[in-house]
């Protein structure tokens, strides 16, 4: 069915345009009604497209062919755009919870000088994530791929006048090439074994027999690489082990940035591609395998370095970087739609808890230490509210969105079966045990973080910030409490149905089954013991960050420094991964680029085609000065010179260019003595010796034709004369005839 689906992203994008070119001329509130009235109307049409247009469009959803992008050989390329239940899912996230960032962002950034770029910029990271998600081929999708991480590095570095600043924003940068580079060459396998790279056409040629199914390398299929190859993109887009290094860094631009990329836009790239991908995964259990390990593994890793973060939205980064892990874990066992609903629920408390933490901020004079903090919940009534209720999301309490979704994700990696086939069960055992291990590091940091900065009964900041500490206007606290609202009712759209015998109240599975395919089966018994388990791992995560934190640092948070302070200062630390990169790859890049700059460019190119072109210009008119001294005597020897090597060149016969051009035929023999196959341009005259002490045959032709009388070796002379100029040349031919 045919729909302005172009519309979506275009609105956005329109309103970067405009705020670019004329926002600086305009008023604060203009530009903040422009940017808010972009997203706003984006969201409006996404509902529309969703709510209303999508339930009546036949299987493929809703399409919308733009124009013929690339047509070539056997390349062709629309620039179409496609919504089904996934793609509507994401733009339902993409731009209601961008549009509540842009209303925060009117208030947290009020004194901003450069206002009018900073919304710029926001309409054009919603609008690159849009096409991403609505891309109908994987070209379209790379271009929303590129253009978030082009708007990610613009808002990152946004104050790019400090420098911690413009480097965070060029890491991100970088380290998202590493991975695009992964994504491309998956691209480039599946054009060239599908023919195409149309998503849907991709997804019917991924069927156990098809071309997808070849052996490639190392024994694996065409599909494992493809799988493999986009996921290496997904492990940078997405902050996965080992590219996830960026994001925490990624603190470095206004929160308001940290909440849209951590929620709406650029981290659930990876997911989103995964999950559209789906049909390429599951042919190749090994290949899911690696992205479901990743995922727990980066899940854990990422929980144990929040523990010892001081710095408020850095623990809020380790803990996306977490929970991402959580959603590959649920993608790579083949709980599609569990992993695509905890992007939902995690869009929802994730934005809230970084606009809370931004609030506090704002309170704060600017200073994210939580170490400072303390005794905010009365001074911060509802910021304190908000970020209560997305932390007990965040924590996984039952009926808050975050249980829900997590404990999908968790059942369903002791439950599937998508790895027998590959003698591969014992995975999802392993990654259903990280991922416990994860949600008990999740409830205990989160917990530790919302102690240290919101109880205890005195701020242990300075007087001067105490002062300061006051609650954020209604422009910021209105979004942060519909972001509230939404994490505590948004779980609901996917309560497990299969455990009350009634699959269709899984609403978002129900919604996504078309594309994803059947909600993965969990048994009765599993999905109940483990709905308890989570709560109590909950439970007892926040509990233990009790003991050590509640009111501040007490006592046994103090003994565990000081008995383990090389541990507690490695995880600081964050296990130095930065350092240990830096030593293994970045130095050893540096000095080879060092040594290739001072090779190629200094020797070979300055020295020796910039320079030595000037020293040989240089020698050639030394010596063209000698004879250009002003002597008329001498230039007139020069002159007589010349003309003799004219006359005398002009006087030679026009001779063959290096021998004469002999075909032999038995004992018949061709001679052919032009030059190439022109005919001479004067008349010369041709002596043919054959060797075999016959006659001299002369005349004006330079071909010749002679009849051997026995086989031997003969040597044939052919003498050029120009009668002209008296002057004659020659040349000879050795033959065998046989």
């Amino acid at each position: 069915m045919n729909f302005n689906l172009g519309l979506i992203p275009l609105l956005p994008f329109l309103g970067a345009t405009v705020l670019m070119l004329f926002g600086r001329k305009w008023a604060r509130d203009t530009v903040f009604v422009i940017a808010a009235l972009a997203i706003g109307a984006a969201c409006m049409v996404s509902m529309y497209a969703f709510f209303a247009a999508l339930p009546d469009a036949g299987p493929g959803g809703l399409q919308d062919i733009v124009t013929t992008w690339i047509a070539t050989g056997d390349l062709h390329i629309d620039l179409a755009f496609r919504m089904d239940a996934l793609s509507g899912v994401m733009c339902l996230v993409i731009t209601f919870i961008g549009f509540l960032i842009h209303v925060f962002s009117a208030g947290y950034m009020a004194d901003e000088p450069d206002y009018a770029r900073f919304f710029a910029y926001l309409n054009l990271f919603c609008g690159a994530m849009l096409v991403l998600v609505l891309g109908d081929n994987l070209p379209v999708l790379f271009i929303g791929w590129e253009g978030v991480g082009l708007c990610s590095y613009l808002l990152i570095g946004f104050w790019y006048s400090t420098t911690a600043n413009a480097d965070a924003g060029k890491k991100a940068f970088i380290t998202n090439r590493i991975g695009d580079l992964g994504f491309l060459i998956g691209m480039f396998l599946l054009f060239y074994y599908t023919g195409s790279l149309s998503v849907p056409d991709i997804t019917t040629a991924a069927s156990p027999g098809g071309p997808l199914m070849h052996t490639l390398w190392l024994g694996q299929p065409v599909a494992f690489w493809v799988a493999v190859f986009l996921f290496i993109g997904a492990t940078g887009k997405s902050a996965q082990i080992p590219l996830y290094v960026w994001l925490p860094d990624a603190m470095a631009g206004p929160t308001p940035v940290s909440a849209l990329i951590h929620a709406a836009t650029m981290v659930t790239a990876g997911v989103y591609m995964i999950a559209r991908m789906h049909a390429v995964y599951v042919l190749v259990p090994s290949a899911m395998a690696i992205v479901a390990v990743i995922g727990a593994a980066t899940a854990l890793f990422a929980a144990v370095i929040g523990f010892a973060q001081n710095d408020f939205k850095k623990v809020l980064a380790y803990s996306t970087v977490s929970q991402l892990g959580f959603m590959f874990a649920g993608v790579g066992t083949a709980n599609f739609d569990g992993g695509v609903f905890h992007l939902v629920t995690h869009a929802f408390f994730k934005a809230g808890l970084f606009l809370c933490a931004g609030s506090v901020m704002h309170a704060m004079s600017g200073s994210g230490d939580i170490r400072i903090m303390g005794g905010l919940r009365k001074r911060l009534p509802w910021t304190h509210g908000v970020f209560f209720v997305c932390w007990l999301a965040i924590c996984g309490i039952p009926v808050f969105s975050g249980f829900f979704s997590k404990d999908s994700i968790i059942a369903g990696a002791f439950a599937t079966d998508i790895f027998k086939e590959a003698d591969l069960a014992w995975v999802g055992k392993l990654v259903g045990v990280m991922l416990m291990l994860a949600a008990l590091g999740t409830a205990f940091y989160m917990s530790r973080l919302y102690f240290l900065v919101f109880s205890g009964d005195e701020t242990r900041a300075d007087e001067k910030t105490k002062h300061h500490i006051h609650e954020s206007p209604a422009i910021m606290v209105v979004p942060l409490v519909v972001l509230a609202a939404g994490a505590t009712l948004i779980g609901f759209i996917g309560l497990p149905g299969d455990l009350v015998h009634h699959p269709e109240y899984n609403l978002l599975a129900h919604e996504l089954e078309p594309v994803l395919g059947h909600e993965l089966e969990v048994p009765h018994n599993i999905e109940a013991i483990f709905m308890v388990v989570s709560t109590l791992v909950a439970g007892l995560g926040i509990a233990l960050a009790m003991v050590f934190y509640r009111g501040g640092y007490k006592e046994p948070a103090r003994a565990f420094a000081a008995k383990f302070p090389g541990f507690v200062r490695l995880v600081q630390d964050k296990f130095r991964i930065d350092e240990v990169y830096d030593l293994v790859l970045i130095r050893p890049i540096r000095a080879f680029s060092r040594g290739l700059f001072a090779f190629v460019d200094r020797i070979i190119i300055d020295k020796i085609l910039v320079e030595g072109t000037g020293v040989i210009v240089d020698v050639f008119s030394r010596l063209a000065r000698t004879v250009q001294g002003g002597d008329g005597q001498r230039y007139m020897a020069v002159f007589a010179v010349g003309v003799a090597l004219l006359v005398h060149f002009a006087s030679q016969p026009t001779l063959p260019f290096t021998k004469l051009k002999v075909t032999q035929t038995g004992r018949a023999v061709e001679i052919d003595a032009r030059r190439g196959t022109r005919a001479p341009t004067r008349a010369l005259e041709y002596a043919f010796d054959f060797g075999d002490g016959r006659p001299v045959v002369k005349g004006a032709s330079p071909e010749q034709r002679h009849d051997y009388d026995r086989p031997g070796s003969y040597t044939i002379h052919v003498t050029i004369s120009d009668p002209r100029w008296g002057t004659e040349d020659g040349f000879k031919e050795k033959v065998e005839v046989r």
